[in-house]
C-alpha cells in the first residue's frame, strides 16, 4: 500500500491519498530513497495533494538521509525549472522550517535563488528566511544568483540585504537585529 501511497502523491491524487491514508497507508513512511510521499508531491507542486498528507499527520519537517524536506524539494525543482509558492506556504503554515539545511548547508531560499525562482525567492524573504544564511562553502543565495545572472532574483536580494544593513561590500551596520526585511516584486510577472 505505500508503494500506492507514493504513486497517488507523484501523481497529485490527493483523493487517492485520503483513501489510501483511510485504509492503513502510513503518511510517514519512507520510499527506497529514504523520502516521504510528502516530499514527492512537494517537488512536484501538488497543492492538494501536499495537504492531504498534511492533514493525515505527515511530518512537514522529516527529512531523506541527504536531508531534504518537503519544503526545500517544493523551493526548487530542477526538472520544471521552478518552485511552488503555493505548496511551500501550506508546508509553513503547517509547521516546516523556512532556514532547514540539505546538504552542504543549502537552504530552502539558496536552492531557488540559485534556480532563478523570483516569486519563490520573494516569498521566502517575506516570510522571514536569512538572507544572509551561508551554506558551508560560505555562499549566500544572493552569491548563488548572480552566478548565473538572475537579476529579478538578484534585486530581490540586494533589496532584502540593504534592509538589514548589508551594504555592497557585504559590511553590516548595526541595524541588522532591528529591521525585517519585506521586499514587494515590482517585476513584470513571467509570461506563461
Amino acid at each position: 500500500m505505500s508503494q500506492e501511497l507514493f504513486a497517488a502523491a507523484r501523481a497529485g491524487d490527493a483523493a487517492r491519498i485520503k483513501y489510501l491514508v483511510e485504509a492503513g497507508a502510513d503518511a510517514h513512511g519512507v520510499d527506497e530513497q529514504g523520502e516521504t510521499a510528502l516530499m514527492h508531491a512537494a517537488q512536484r507542486g501538488h497543492v492538494a495533494a501536499v495537504e492531504a498528507l498534511v492533514a493525515a499527520g505527515a511530518d512537514v519537517n522529516a527529512r531523506s538521509p541527504q536531508g531534504w524536506t518537503a519544503l526545500a524539494r517544493a523551493a526548487y525543482n530542477g526538472e520544471t525549472e521552478h518552485g511552488y509558492v503555493e505548496v511551500i506556504e501550506v508546508l509553513h503554515l503547517a509547521g516546516a522550517g523556512l532556514d532547514e539545511r540539505i546538504f552542504f548547508g543549502i537552504t530552502p531560499l539558496m536552492l531557488a535563488a540559485g534556480g532563478g525562482d523570483a516569486a519563490v525567492v520573494e516569498w521566502l524573504i517575506n516570510h522571514g528566511a536569512d538572507v544572509l544564511a551561508s551554506n558551508e562553502g560560505g555562499r549566500t543565495a544572493r552569491m548563488m544568483a548572480n552566478d548565473k545572472f538572475y537579476v529579478d532574483v538578484i534585486n530581490l536580494l540586494n533589496e532584502a540585504e540593504s534592509q538589514l544593513g548589508v551594504t555592497e561590500e557585504g559590511a553590516c551596520s548595526s541595524t541588522r537585529s532591528v529591521v525585517k526585511p519585506h521586499v514587494v516584486n515590482l517585476m513584470k510577472p513571467a509570461a506563461h
